[in-house]
């Protein structure tokens, strides 16, 4: 993994960033590749918010992962900031060869280094591979999420 960099992203990477996001059985019902232009205006919002941290993995100048960080500072556990891990994808190609495992250690890096005292993520209850993938970088599954589309 020698030759990969973990850098902030671009609005260049949003077409490789989107088409990843696509590219499984979730994604592809709710993901546009084909118009960026609301991933663009998204783009913008967590570019310009400094508690956000969309970062892209860039092998030779090919992006093959992504992820965002986000910083959420609290009032519970005594003041305790945390960042939530989200859209995490892995090209592929690249997958299962270890580069989610350097993305998500990275992301538990940076939150340490942000001066954070927790990560947090969720993920699908369809994906049981992943919850797996988690478990064995020590996350708990200590909590049931709940959404609601608006």
């Amino acid at each position: 993994m020698s030759d990969l960099e973990i850098r902030r992203a671009t609005e260049a990477d949003l077409p490789a960033i989107v088409a990843m996001l696509a590219d499984d059985p979730l994604g592809a019902t709710r993901e546009s590749p084909d118009d960026l232009t609301p991933y663009r205006a998204a783009f913008a919002a967590l570019d310009a918010d400094p508690n956000q941290h969309l970062v892209v993995a860039d092998r030779g100048g090919r992006v093959v992962g992504t992820l965002q960080l986000t910083l959420i500072p609290g009032l519970s556990r005594r003041g305790a900031t945390r960042t939530i891990v989200e859209a995490v994808r892995i090209h592929a190609d690249e997958r299962g060869a270890g580069l989610g495992t350097v993305l998500i250690e990275w992301a538990i890096a940076e939150s340490r280094k942000l001066g954070c005292q927790l990560v947090q993520l969720t993920s699908d209850a369809t994906r049981v591979d992943a919850h797996r993938f988690y478990e064995r970088l020590g996350f708990d599954a200590s909590h049931l999420g709940f959404k609601r589309q608006l």
